[in-house]
């Protein structure tokens, strides 16, 4: 475990950089501002490690792009709440409209935008544990939230998020990591030809705010149809209303058979460096989005730019919107309960040139 310092956050506190490293040369840095996977380093099938997460060289970049999100822990709520609010028992709960006339991400300072404790860092294990505590009321959502997070790395180049939370008063929560893969590396070119496979059968269709609408809409048919392994540009340009509203994909899946245990979510595989992705988690819904607010203007680590497309990602996490949609899994937390949710992220190689690949090269 290596630490050093990164910077100082807006109120001048300290904020560490914390290197988590394996075996097998896997790098993994984690910065206590946000929760934040800073950057990712495996290898492809020649040997050759490469950054494969965005994001930034320093703090101040996270300060000057707050609502990029690169690989921060997102709450109290991740993704959309529709009308930036929600009922809860026999009151309203208002929160900040920071994305329309909706809440996204917990709010103007959400869960990423907060410096957390250092409270635990094992060698052995190669493991931190970060926690922070969200006061009642803190963005309009109700009772003190105390939250958990532990990041471990283990030899079979498996890098895995536990978070546990408890509250003082009923409230809602939604917590994940916003880890923006191209497993080309960070920077480089766009996600297209990545073959995506996620197990679900069904999404959720958004309206013009890209907040569901409360339908559970079979894939099958659909450009939406990841169920066997197909590159995330076949249908990217398809006509198709829900493409043409998020332009591109930005929805979430309906895991398949979900019981809350861990499982398998979805696997990309990118051809030209043979690095492959397992996710697994233990959450209900994955949220795909394929890198559609990025136009190169955005710079990140080593001065690399942010194409359109460079980028995708799998959110495991509770549906958006679900404090307003009753047909939802719930998202209450009340107190003497505890939330608690895995995702594991699994980087593996294959070293199988394809043959289209051999037919270029020659």
């Amino acid at each position: 475990m290596r630490k050093s310092l990164f910077g100082y956050d807006s109120a001048g506190q300290a904020v560490w950089l914390l290197k988590l490293l394996n075996a097998c040369g896997v790098e993994v840095d984690i910065t206590n501002y946000g929760g934040t996977v800073t950057s990712i380093l495996t290898p492809d099938r020649n040997g050759r490690f490469e950054d494969i997460v965005l994001g930034f060289d320093t703090l101040d970049g996270y300060l000057r792009h707050p609502q990029a999100y690169f690989g921060a822990l997102l709450g109290r709520y991740a993704s959309r709440i529709g009308g930036a609010g929600f009922e809860l028992g026999d009151r309203r709960h208002r929160l900040a409209a920071n994305s329309g006339t909706n809440s996204l991400h917990g709010g103007e300072r959400g869960f990423d935008k907060r410096t957390w404790s250092v409270e635990g860092v094992s060698d052995a294990a190669q493991s931190l544990r970060l926690s922070y505590v969200s006061a009642d009321g803190e963005e309009g959502y109700p009772g003190e939230l105390r939250v958990d997070a532990t990041y471990s790395l283990n030899d079979e180049n498996e890098l895995r998020l536990d978070v546990e939370a408890r509250t003082t008063a009923e409230t809602v929560v939604n917590l994940t990591d916003h880890s923006d893969f191209n497993l080309m590396g960070h920077g480089v070119g766009d996600i297209l030809q990545h073959r995506l496979t996620i197990r679900a059968g069904r999404f959720l269709p958004v309206d013009d705010g890209l907040v569901p609408t409360g339908e559970l809409r079979f894939v099958a048919g659909t450009p939406f149809d990841f169920r066997t392994a197909r590159s995330i540009g076949d249908s990217i340009h398809d006509v198709a209303e829900q493409l043409k509203r998020a332009s591109g994909y930005d929805h979430t899946y309906v895991l398949d058979g979900w019981d809350g245990s861990l499982r398998q979510a979805a696997y990309v595989y990118e051809p030209v460096s043979g690095r492959a992705l397992e996710l697994y988690t233990t959450q209900p819904g994955v949220h795909f989005y394929s890198g559609n607010f990025l136009n190169g203007t955005m710079v990140g680590k080593s001065d690399r730019k942010y194409v359109h497309r460079g980028t995708f990602y799998l959110g495991s996490q509770h549906f958006p919107n679900s404090p307003n949609q009753a047909n939802f899994p719930s998202a209450v937390l009340r107190p003497g309960e505890i939330f608690r949710s895995t995702n594991l992220y699994r980087f593996t190689v294959d070293s199988t040139v394809p043959t289209d690949m051999v037919r270029r090269d020659t």
